[in-house]
């Protein structure tokens, strides 16, 4: 049983699907003082997003700490991910008009980041050791 857990965990499928359904989920609550089908389709929207940069957020860390020395690979590649997550969510929701952009993209940010720091972190110490 504890294999076919791990095994569910380390897919990248799981990952991408979990992205949607939570960060998806979470738009559709946090527009849901607007009429249908706006908090739906900003659902759809936000899904998709997470499920593409769930997708890209480590291989991006992994080049981007790969490419640096001291410090700077513990700080850089994290700011980077944020500041690029951060465009992509604004324009993506700006155009698809999102009625709470701040409010639907405030927790994808929050993960996100902590996700990037924290592995950028890792990456750092297992360099630095």
């Amino acid at each position: 049983m504890m294999e076919r857990l791990r095994a569910l965990a380390g897919s990248g499928f799981v990952h991408v699907a979990f992205a949607f359904i939570a960060m998806g989920g979470w738009a559709v609550f946090a527009n849901r003082a607007h009429a249908m089908p706006a908090p739906l389709f900003a659902g759809f929207v936000q899904g998709s997003i997470s499920a593409v940069l769930t997708l890209c957020l480590k291989s991006t860390i992994d080049t981007l700490s790969g490419r640096m020395t001291g410090v700077t690979a513990l700080w850089l590649p994290p700011l980077v991910a944020c500041l690029g997550s951060t465009a992509i969510l604004v324009i993506m929701h700006t155009i698809s008009g999102t009625p709470e952009i701040l409010r639907t993209i405030l927790v994808p940010l929050i993960v996100s980041t902590t996700y990037a720091t924290t592995y950028s972190y890792s990456l750092y110490r297992t360099r630095t050791r």
